[in-house]
């Protein structure tokens, strides 16, 4: 040990023991090779903040606000197009009424028995259970517009827009009109 370090230019330690390196001349020299390929690696270090950054950023943005909503309830974000918001605009035209925007929180519904206008932009995965909720809860003269992904179940006033930009008008009356009479007819 105490040759190599000599080579390196070191001086050399003597103890009263007869040794020739201290135990922290041995260690520090051991902890020289081991990080020495990593010490002056600035890529490594980028790259590695670049990967935590992105890893909490991810989940600060789906984990994080909705921690009390189920999994198969969380939506990623996808944001509305200039004239898919002129076409919600559209829809509710001249409506009085509390507006709900279902979609642009963090997952946490209410009661919403006191809105007259509801708009929803979710992923497919949850408008069914978000009809049922608003059969329960909404009052007959409310109007639902959704953006983007229609109700699989109930029928739609009207619609506007195609593709991306499309969305659909339902009102509740006829929703729970047509409900009712669904349930009327006997059973095949």
């Amino acid at each position: 040990m105490a040759w190599r370090a000599l080579r390196r230019g070191r001086k050399r330690l003597s103890s009263p023991a007869g040794m020739e390196d201290s135990i922290d001349v041995i260690l520090q020299d051991r902890n020289s090779k081991l990080l020495h390929p990593y010490r002056d690696n600035q890529i490594l270090t980028l790259v590695t903040g670049a990967v935590f950054s992105g890893v909490y950023g991810l989940w600060a943005m789906f984990c994080m606000p909705g921690l009390k909503v189920p999994l198969r309830l969380k939506v990623p974000f996808l944001p509305s197009t200039n004239v898919q918001t002129k076409n919600v605009i559209k829809m509710l035209d001249g409506r009085q009424g509390q507006l709900a925007d279902l979609g642009s929180g963090d997952g946490r519904l209410t009661d919403l028995s006191k809105y007259t206008n509801v708009i929803a932009f979710l992923a497919p995965a949850v408008m069914q259970d978000l009809e049922e909720k608003l059969l329960k809860e909404l009052p007959g003269d409310a109007r639902v517009v959704v953006c983007r992904f229609p109700f699989p179940h109930w029928p739609h006033s009207c619609t506007t827009g195609t593709g991306l930009d499309q969305v659909w008008a339902y009102d509740v009356y006829t929703v729970q009109h047509r409900a009712n009479i669904s349930s009327l007819k006997p059973q095949g």
